[in-house]
């Protein structure tokens, strides 16, 4: 293999290299500048001479297949890589700031900014799974914030792309990641699972809220495999105060099996985004592990974590969506919303770990001041998110794939499409009523919609024979 030809001053490929900035186990970070890139840039250069650890060389050359493919704000630009002939290296944009790890003095945080930090983190995971990337080192020194304050995820050594030769499935045996926030089902070959960032990601929050780590500092092999029959002290247990949805949360995540975790990060992400509306079981509840019958009966039975067949992270996603849906409040909508409930139903039925979310917007007034009782005296927010539920109970969802919003805004459309963007909402369901002269030149809710959101959109109708005889009681739509 070639000497290393990175020192400071040197030029490689147009790049002129600055100063060493970070020396890892498995790879060094230099400064580097050119002149046709007018953004901070740093070269990562593998570690390859005599006596290395060969596994630096295959996470590398994962590293230089992955980084190309990605986009978006939550992983680093990628503007150029070097091979293995004549000099190993992928140059990437320089974030700001420090890596997670630097907030490691100040554990554990409080809660409410623990669940901002962790819910910012799992909206890059889920962006990252879309991309058919599975990161496998999700840790505090692995994440960076950006100053517009979206997470990016750093260091692909040891990822798996599902389009792309999996190098170190294929030439190493043992699982390579960091101990303390490896998945279980790793420590069986299982690298095709994107469920297991969401344990790693589970192990951060735990961390974060409680200042311990839920399996300890083992770096053995077998203190590891502990965790294939062992689960952690509830964080209940070490902290009297920790809420009751964040330990529900949490324990979530570090479920041994992978089925009983998340579905996806999106789906984490919008729980973490709505703590109010966490369906609460008896993992919040648990101020200790489960018995030593049970874990003893976990780690001896055959069937329990046996390797599965290679699964696809873009089927996995699209089974699970979060789907929401726009109903109507106002009198003289009972066809649109039965209409709407129909096609939901339709589209349950063919994705059974879907996400809904049930939405009507309480239009506000531009000028006049909004008094929050109706004529009855009654609470207009508390009577709709009834209204929701009650309107969802045909369904028959179980509770932790259901949620309600009610939204106050002046421009319901723009409501919505926040909504639907601050969510990860991947099909909306949105209904038009009738046709009038009103909407026809101002245009309706469900036309912006469909026209602006950035996710799958169906408009639903009612059937017309509803809408003929409806047509006299025609009201406000959204408020």
């Amino acid at each position: 293999m070639p000497k290393s030809l990175v020192k400071s001053g040197a030029e490689i490929d147009g790049y002129t290299i600055g100063e060493c900035v970070h020396a890892g186990g498995m790879a060094t970070l230099w400064t580097v500048t050119h002149p046709d890139i007018d953004v901070p840039l740093l070269m990562k250069v593998p570690r390859a001479s005599e006596g290395e650890d060969p596994a630096a060389i295959v996470s590398f050359e994962m590293e230089m297949m992955i980084l190309p493919r990605l986009t978006g704000p939550h992983v680093p630009a990628c503007f150029g890589t070097g091979d293995f002939a004549h000099q190993a290296y992928a140059v990437i944009e320089r974030i700001p700031g420090t890596t997670l790890y630097k907030r490691l003095p100040d554990l554990p945080l409080p809660y409410e900014e623990a669940r901002l930090l962790v819910a910012k983190i799992a909206a890059a995971l889920a962006d990252l799974h879309r991309q058919n990337v599975i990161h496998h080192d999700i840790k505090p020194s692995s994440i960076m914030f950006r100053e517009s304050g979206e997470a990016v995820l750093i260091d692909y050594g040891l990822s798996h792309h599902n389009h792309l030769p999996d190098l170190l499935q294929e030439e190493f045996r043992l699982p390579y990641g960091t101990a303390p926030y490896m998945a279980p089902e790793r420590l069986l070959g299982v690298r095709d699972d994107p469920r297991s960032d969401l344990f790693s990601l589970g192990v951060l929050l735990y961390f974060f809220t409680t200042g311990e780590r839920p399996f300890g500092e083992g770096e053995t092999l077998r203190a590891m495999r502990r965790r294939l029959w062992r689960d952690p002290q509830p964080p209940r247990k070490l902290r009297a105060d920790y809420p009751p949805w964040l330990q529900e949360v949490v324990l979530r995540c570090l479920e041994i099996e992978p089925v009983w975790r998340y579905p996806t990060a999106a789906q984490l992400a919008f729980d973490l985004a709505h703590p109010s509306q966490v369906k609460l079981t008896a993992r919040s509840e648990r101020m200790k592990r489960d018995p030593l019958s049970v874990a003893w009966r976990r780690r001896f039975n055959q069937g329990v974590m046996q390797p599965r067949a290679k699964s696809d992270v873009a089927e996995q996603i699209a089974s699970s969506p979060i789907l929401a849906v726009a109903l109507d409040a106002a009198e003289g909508a009972p066809e649109l919303n039965e209409a709407l409930r129909v096609t939901t139903e339709r589209i349950l039925a063919t994705l059974p770990s879907a996400r809904l979310a049930c939405v009507n917007v309480l239009k506000l007034n531009r000028i006049a001041i909004d008094k929050t009782l109706d004529e009855e005296g009654s609470n207009k927010h508390i009577d709709r998110l009834v209204a929701l539920r009650h309107w969802a109970t045909p369904l028959k969802l179980d509770e932790s794939r259901l949620s309600v919003h009610v939204l106050e805004a002046v421009d319901p459309a723009t409501a919505l499409l926040e909504f639907a963007e601050m969510n990860s909402v991947d099909h909306f369901i949105i209904g038009a009523r009738q046709n009038s002269f009103r909407r026809t030149w101002l245009g309706s809710v469900s036309a912006k919609v469909a026209a602006e959101a950035t996710c799958t959109v169906t408009v639903v109708r009612p059937p017309r024979m509803a809408v003929d005889a409806a047509r006299a009681g025609a009201g406000v739509v959204w408020g």
